[in-house]
């Protein structure tokens, strides 16, 4: 089948990584993908031997999602904006998908409403209607105000033919983050969490009795990193290494190291999960594909949850993760180099977590849901 997977990240990089995981399934399986990115760069992803299409980049004002920046940091003003909205028209009518993923929308990217509308009109407009589902995470941001739950319902039931959940509904129901309605509820698909596979040993044992400190691939994590820096300070005896993403990291890194740090401090790196596998340890945010790749490595953790801008998504999943041995979790609040010294120790004297594999193969369950549904919508449809 012809897939296409839609996906705007503005701030970290969290969703372009799942979507690009979800396309490479797509591909290994036989299936034509083709994946239209909205959001910035991300060097440190992997896009090659996918088709892949940059449309004029986008990024948010931190965590004011409703102001929508250039990479150069101006507003995006209507003309950049009807831009986007005219090269993704014109790249879904050459593509003639049977099946339009749309990555987060309705649940989020309210402010690129007008865009994705235009993508979901010209999908069902084509010859053969294309199949629309929706790809969602474990859990989401909750709707500040009902309304929101409302406009997204009325979205879903107008242009949606499923939702596909990237958890484990015995783990993690959506019920947890979002007001789920009936007419939701028919429509919901939970898939197991989607991650690549489990990474091998680092070929050269690179972070091996490592501190590593992350803060994924957005330009967030600036109070973490200097915690870090000073609890690196107060153990010389251990090696901490920094992990800087987001399109200042350049910046940021100079910084970080003219404040008399021993900390190793580097751009973010795609070796990244092979690293985890050698680690004594990991500091970082609670995203989605963070959390995963802790879960599949094993590797001991002090999650800090991304809690700006009233954000509690993180700190719903930390909650969850701090309940298994091996695992801290740290408020934004509580950080302090004392706080996170404490909690090092901590993890690394728990016993080894347990590491069921099994259940983070939702990218390819999510290929299989999504190509029967699209086969029962076409046979209703009387296509073949």
């Amino acid at each position: 089948m012809r897939v296409q997977i839609l996906v705007t990240h503005l701030l970290g990089t969290g969703h372009l990584s799942r979507a690009l995981t979800l396309a490479r399934a797509f591909q290994d399986a036989g299936h034509q993908i083709e994946l239209i990115s909205g959001g910035g760069p991300a060097p440190q992803l992997n896009t090659t031997s996918l088709s892949f299409v940059q449309l004029p980049a986008l990024r948010s004002d931190g965590v004011n999602f409703t102001r929508l920046l250039t990479p150069e940091g101006r507003d995006a003003d209507t003309a950049y904006l009807q831009q986007r909205t005219d090269q993704l028209i014109k790249t879904i009518r050459a593509f003639q998908p049977e099946i339009l993923i749309t990555e987060l929308y309705p649940f989020g990217r309210r402010s690129l409403r007008s865009e994705f509308i235009a993508a979901l009109e010209v999908a069902k407009s084509l010859d053969h209607p294309a199949t629309v589902l929706a790809s969602i995470r474990d859990i989401l941001a909750p709707p500040s105000k009902p309304p929101k739950a409302v406009d997204a319902d009325t979205i879903i039931a107008q242009y949606y033919d499923g939702v596909l959940v990237h958890s484990d509904p015995n783990t993690t129901q959506l019920n947890l983050s979002w007001p789920v309605s009936a007419m939701l509820a028919s429509k919901l698909h939970y898939t197991g969490f989607v991650a690549p596979p489990a990474p091998t040993e680092h070929p050269h044992q690179l972070g091996a009795g490592e501190i590593l400190v992350s803060a994924g691939g957005g330009n967030v994590g600036d109070a973490l990193y200097r915690t870090a820096l000073e609890a690196a300070k107060a153990t010389p005896e251990l090696t901490w290494r920094l992990l800087v993403g987001g399109i200042e990291a350049a910046a940021r890194i100079v910084t970080y190291q003219s404040l008399n740090t021993p900390a190793l401090i580097e751009p973010a790196r795609p070796d990244f999960r092979q690293m985890l596998c050698h680690a004594k340890a990991s500091v970082s945010m609670c995203g989605y594909n963070t959390a995963l790749d802790l879960l599949q490595t094993g590797c001991p953790a002090i999650v800090t949850p991304f809690d700006a801008g009233n954000e509690v998504e993180q700190s719903l999943r930390a909650n969850a993760l701090s309940q298994l041995p091996g695992i801290a979790t740290i408020s934004s609040a509580d950080l302090t180099a004392t706080t996170l010294l404490s909690a090092v120790k901590k993890v690394c004297a728990d016993p080894p977590r347990e590491i069921d594999l099994s259940q983070f193969d939702g990218a390819t369950q999510t290929v299989t849901l999504a190509c029967e549904i699209a086969k029962h919508m076409q046979s209703r449809k009387g296509f073949r």
